[in-house]
C-alpha cells in the first residue's frame, strides 16, 4: 500500500523586515577595514616622515674600515738570482803517447803545481830509439864530411854533397822526434790545481789520446747566473755582488761578464760573478744565490694581503684620503722578504686600508678607523663592517738590508721578475715571489663602479 508524502516547504526570510540589515553591516565593516589599512600609504605617520627625511639628508651610512699610517723609506734595490759555482779551469789530461805506465807521481785529490809530474810512461823502447837516432845523425854527418872532401879533390860532385846534407837533416829530425817521444812519456800538470780524477794504475797500458787525469782550479770561482730580459740593464760588469752558497759560506765578488746574446729558448742572458777562493775552501759545482745591488728607491713596506686588483687587472693598494674617500693606487713590487714586500707608486705618507679593502671601491666614502683603535673597540665600533679579518702587525725591517729582489723596469702597476729571501739556492729566477716564504694571498679585484 503506497501513499504520497507531502512536499516539504522551503523557509524563506527575504520578506522579513530586518533581513537586509546584516549585509549592510558586513559591507560597512569591510569598507572600514580597507580604509584603515590604506591610510598608512595615504597618510604616513609623523615618525616615518622624520625617518625618511633623515635618511634623505644623511644618505647611506659609510662603511667602516681599518687603516694604518705608512711612511715611505729609502730601500736598496737588489737583483737576486740562483746560480752554480764553476771552477776557473777544468781540464782533462790526455796521453800523448802509447805505452805502459811506469810511475805515478800523485794521488787522486792531491794539490799540484804547474808542470808537476803526474805520471811517467815506460821509456825502454824509446831510449833505444833515441840511441839509434843519435847513431844515424853521426853517420849522416860523417857522410857529409866525406862528400865535401871528395868534392874539394874533384872526385865527387855537388849533388852528392847535397844528398849528404839531406841525410844529415833527416837524421837530426829523427833525433828530435826521439827526444820528444822521451819527453812525452812524462805527464805534467798544465796549471796549479787539484787532481779530481786519476784513472790509471802502474803497469797499465794506455793508448795515445786516452784520458789520464782531470785537474780543476777553484781559485778563483765563477758563479754563472741567468738574467731575464727586463733586468738586463740593471746588471753591468764591475758591479759588486754578494754570493751565499748552499753550504753556508758567503763571499763578496764582482760581475766579470754579462752576455749580449739571449738564449734562444729561455730568453735570458748569461752572467758570471768571480770570487776569490785562494784556499779552495769553497768547492765547485754547488748552488749559490747571488745578490747584486742595483740602486735605491723610495718604497712602503706592507703585507702582501693588502694587495688588490683594479678593474683592468693592475696590481695596487687602496688608501683613504683626508676627505675619507677611497683611492686605488697602482704599485710596483720592488723587493720581497719573508715579513712582507716593499712597493713603490704610493705617496710618501699615506693611510693604507688594512681591513675591508675588498669591500670598498675607488672613490667611495668610508669611515676610517686607526687599526689599533679598531682592534680595541671590537668590530669597528658598531659601524657597518666590511667583514674582513684583521691582519697581523707587520713590523718594518731595516730598509738597508740586502735581501729581496729587483723587479723589472720600475713602472708602477707592472709586476716584474723575481727571487725572494730564503729561496732555496739552485732555483732559477725569477716570477713574483714564487719562492718566497710569505704565504700566497690572492688579491681582491676592484669592483666596477
Amino acid at each position: 500500500m503506497s501513499t504520497d508524502s507531502p512536499e516539504r516547504a522551503t523557509l524563506e526570510f527575504d520578506s522579513d523586515a530586518g533581513s537586509a540589515r546584516s549585509k549592510i553591516v558586513a559591507g560597512f565593516l569591510i569598507l572600514a577595514l580597507v580604509g584603515w589599512m590604506g591610510s598608512g600609504f595615504v597618510l604616513p605617520s609623523e615618525e616615518e616622515d622624520m625617518a625618511g627625511e633623515e635618511k634623505t639628508q644623511e644618505g647611506p651610512r659609510a662603511v667602516a674600515v681599518a687603516v694604518r699610517r705608512s711612511q715611505a723609506e729609502q730601500v736598496d734595490q737588489v737583483f737576486v738570482a740562483e746560480g752554480q759555482a764553476e771552477p776557473d779551469r777544468d781540464t782533462q789530461i790526455l796521453a800523448e803517447v802509447s805505452g805502459q805506465i811506469a810511475e805515478l807521481g800523485v794521488r787522486r785529490g792531491a794539490s799540484v803545481q804547474s808542470n808537476e809530474t803526474i805520471a811517467r810512461f815506460s821509456t825502454d823502447k824509446r831510449e833505444a830509439d833515441l840511441a839509434r837516432a843519435r847513431e844515424d845523425l853521426t853517420r849522416a854527418n860523417r857522410e857529409l864530411e866525406n862528400a865535401q872532401t871528395l868534392l874539394e879533390r874533384g872526385i865527387s860532385t855537388a849533388d852528392r854533397v847535397a844528398d849528404a846534407r839531406t841525410g844529415v837533416a833527416a837524421a837530426e829530425a829523427g833525433l828530435a822526434a826521439a827526444q820528444d817521444a822521451i819527453a812525452d812519456t812524462i805527464v805534467k800538470a798544465p796549471f796549479a790545481g787539484r787532481i779530481e780524477a786519476l784513472d790509471i794504475n802502474v803497469g797499465e797500458y794506455v793508448a795515445a789520446g786516452t784520458a789520464i787525469a782531470r785537474i780543476v782550479d777553484n781559485s778563483p770561482l765563477s758563479i754563472t747566473i741567468q738574467i731575464p730580459q727586463q733586468s738586463l740593464n740593471a746588471v753591468r760588469a764591475g758591479q759588486a755582488a754578494q754570493v751565499d752558497f748552499i753550504t753556508g759560506e758567503s763571499a763578496m765578488g764582482e760581475v766579470r761578464f754579462v752576455g749580449t746574446s739571449a738564449d734562444a729558448e729561455t730568453r735570458t742572458f748569461t752572467a758570471e760573478i768571480e770570487i776569490e777562493n785562494a784556499d779552495g775552501a769553497i768547492p765547485a759545482g754547488i748552488s749559490a744565490q747571488v745578490r747584486i745591488p742595483t740602486g735605491e728607491v723610495v718604497a712602503h713596506f706592507i703585507s702582501p694581503a693588502l694587495l688588490s686588483l683594479g678593474t683592468d687587472g693592475t696590481l695596487g693598494i687602496k688608501v683613504v684620503t683626508d676627505e675619507n674617500r677611497v683611492v686605488f693606487h697602482k704599485i710596483a713590487i720592488e723587493r720581497a722578504q719573508t715579513e712582507g714586500i716593499w712597493v713603490s707608486g704610493l705617496p710618501s705618507e699615506v693611510d693604507i686600508i688594512t681591513v675591508g679593502q675588498g669591500f670598498v671601491n675607488d672613490g667611495e666614502r668610508v669611515d676610517p678607523r686607526i687599526e689599533e683603535e679598531a682592534a680595541a673597540s671590537g668590530p669597528l665600533g658598531g659601524a657597518p663592517s666590511a667583514g674582513a679579518p684583521s691582519l697581523p702587525d707587520a713590523s718594518v725591517p731595516e730598509a738597508g738590508g740586502d735581501d729581496g729582489m729587483i723587479l723589472g723596469d720600475g713602472g708602477a702597476g707592472e709586476p716584474r721578475a723575481v727571487d725572494t729571501e730564503d729561496a732555496g739556492p739552485g732555483d732559477a729566477g725569477l716570477e713574483i715571489a714564487d719562492q718566497a716564504d710569505t704565504p700566497a694571498v690572492l688579491p681582491e679585484r676592484e669592483t666596477e663602479q
